[in-house]
């Protein structure tokens, strides 16, 4: 959906297996997962059920801002131009147009979950349709940006899977969400953890305007080195990884890379409980002091 950006707030901290992430603001984060008896999880195998106890157990990796008030702290710092330039605000363009501090605008995706023919976990993806404007044809999860009548991250991801694929909210049991990840034009996106108990229960109905096809992988390869490249970037000094996965479902290629790619590289990581076979290599994001709204990472 977007191409791959994470950051973390620290620059000087070191990489490690749960690197950090901006924190998940607390208003729109809490989520209410449904118990292992609820009607959600009818028909569901032993497998999956197995999973969603898992996954409710999963916490996201700390950070070193983990209130909304730290937070606010931190973008408000975000956006002092003149002082650290050493410039009087009386001569400076800034005096008529204060420059805009890094609050990013929030959005979901949902990572939703089913059991394959051969007990293999696969994830729903969509072809992005190629009339948009942006990321035309690209591969994406279901998702976009919150609304400000919706609850919280799940109901934001699950609303946007509903209006474009015609996944029914009461189908997906909702478990966890992930650290956020921010896009290349610094949105902030929460992936949310779904599970599917009957895939026989989804017809795919794609709205027309936005998903060109609706089609399924199997996560693990988001773990393999198979059918994988990778290209360098850098953003601030700092250099990173965007990853491509080249796959092929009834006679048809599809390219997952950018964002969705990481996001689902992480997901993987904490189903199986493993670290990808090759170097993910993410990036130590720093915040620029000053944004400007077209503003975008490489």
């Amino acid at each position: 959906m977007f191409p791959l950006l994470r950051r973390t707030l620290i620059s000087s901290l070191a990489f490690s297996s749960t690197p950090f992430s901006p924190p998940i603001a607390n208003s729109l984060s809490r989520l209410y997962f449904m118990d292992s008896s609820a009607p959600k999880n009818f028909g569901a195998s032993q497998k999956l059920m197995a999973l969603a106890q898992q996954l409710r157990q999963y916490k996201p990796p700390p950070t070193p801002f983990d209130d909304d008030e730290e937070e606010r702290k931190m973008e408000e710092s975000a956006g002092k131009l003149v002082s650290q330039l050493g410039f009087a605000e009386s001569v400076t363009p800034v005096a008529q147009q204060p420059p805009e501090s890094f609050r990013p605008k929030r959005a979901a995706v949902l990572i939703c979950l089913f059991e394959g023919d051969f007990g293999e976990y696969r994830v729903i993806l969509t072809k992005r349709s190629s009339k948009l404007s942006t990321h035309s044809g690209e591969v994406s999860l279901p998702g976009g940006k919150a609304e400000e009548t919706d609850a919280n991250d799940a109901e934001t991801a699950t609303r946007e899977a509903n209006e474009e694929i015609g996944l029914d909210p009461s189908l997906v049991n909702v478990v966890t969400c992930l650290e956020p990840f921010l896009s290349k034009h610094l949105l902030r996106v929460i992936p949310v953890i779904g599970i599917l108990s009957n895939k026989k229960d989804f017809s795919p109905s794609p709205n027309a305007a936005e998903v060109e096809a609706v089609f399924d992988a199997p996560l693990e390869m988001f773990l393999k080195d198979e059918n994988r490249r990778s290209e360098e970037r850098e953003w601030m000094g700092d250099k990173y990884l965007i990853h491509f996965f080249d796959y092929e479902m009834n006679d048809k290629k599809y390219l997952i890379w950018g964002l969705t790619a990481g996001v689902l590289i992480r997901a993987a990581s904490i189903v199986y409980q493993k670290p990808p076979g090759f170097l993910e290599q993410n990036p130590k994001f720093k915040v620029p002091k000053v944004l400007k709204k077209d503003t975008i990472m490489p």
